[in-house]
C-alpha cells in the first residue's frame, strides 16, 4: 500500500504515537529522588529529546512523577494535584519510599507506597533510583500507552 502512496492506519495508533512523542510530567519531588529526576532533566541525560518536558503547572501536565518518601500530610495535596489534571493522565512511583515506605516504612506518619491516594502506572525501583532508571521506566510508560485502547476507553 505504501508504494501507491497510502498510509494504512489506525486512529488509537496515531492517537497514542502523538501522546507519547509529548510526554508533559509535573515534578512532585519530595525527597532525595527528586535530586535524581532533576539529574535526569539534565544535559547528560537530556528528557527533552523524548518530547519529555518538565512543567510547573498540573493543569499543563500529564504525567506526575511521584519521588520520594509521601507523608500522610502530603498525601491530601498530592490527590489535589492529580485531580486537576486533564484527561488522560498517567503517575509514575520513582524510587522505595514511594513506591512502598522504603526505610520509613513502618513509620506512624509515612504513607506505604502512593498507590493507595492515586493510582500508579509506572513503578521506579531504588534507593535512590538512577537516573538511568527513571529513563527507563518513562520508556516503560511510553509503551504502555501505545499498547492502550484511546478510542474505546
Amino acid at each position: 500500500m505504501q508504494k501507491k502512496g497510502f498510509v494504512v492506519t489506525s486512529v488509537d495508533s496515531v492517537i497514542n504515537w502523538a501522546r507519547t512523542g509529548s510526554l508533559w510530567p509535573m515534578t512532585f519531588g519530595l525527597a532525595c529522588c527528586a535530586v535524581e529526576m532533576m539529574h535526569a532533566g539534565a544535559a547528560r541525560y537530556d528528557l527533552d529529546r523524548f518530547g519529555i518536558i518538565f512543567r510547573p503547572s498540573p493543569r499543563q501536565s500529564d504525567v506526575m512523577i511521584v519521588a520520594g518518601t509521601l507523608v500522610n500530610k502530603m498525601a491530601p495535596a498530592l490527590r489535589k494535584v492529580y485531580d486537576q489534571m486533564p484527561e488522560p493522565r498517567w503517575v509514575v512511583s520513582m524510587g522505595s519510599c514511594a513506591n512502598g515506605g522504603g526505610y520509613y516504612h513502618y513509620s506512624y506518619a509515612v504513607v506505604r507506597g502512593c498507590d493507595r491516594i492515586v493510582p500508579v502506572d509506572v513503578y521506579v525501583p531504588g534507593c535512590p533510583p538512577t537516573a538511568e532508571a527513571l529513563v527507563y521506566g518513562l520508556i516503560q510508560l511510553q509503551k504502555k500507552i501505545r499498547r492502550t485502547n484511546t478510542i474505546a476507553r
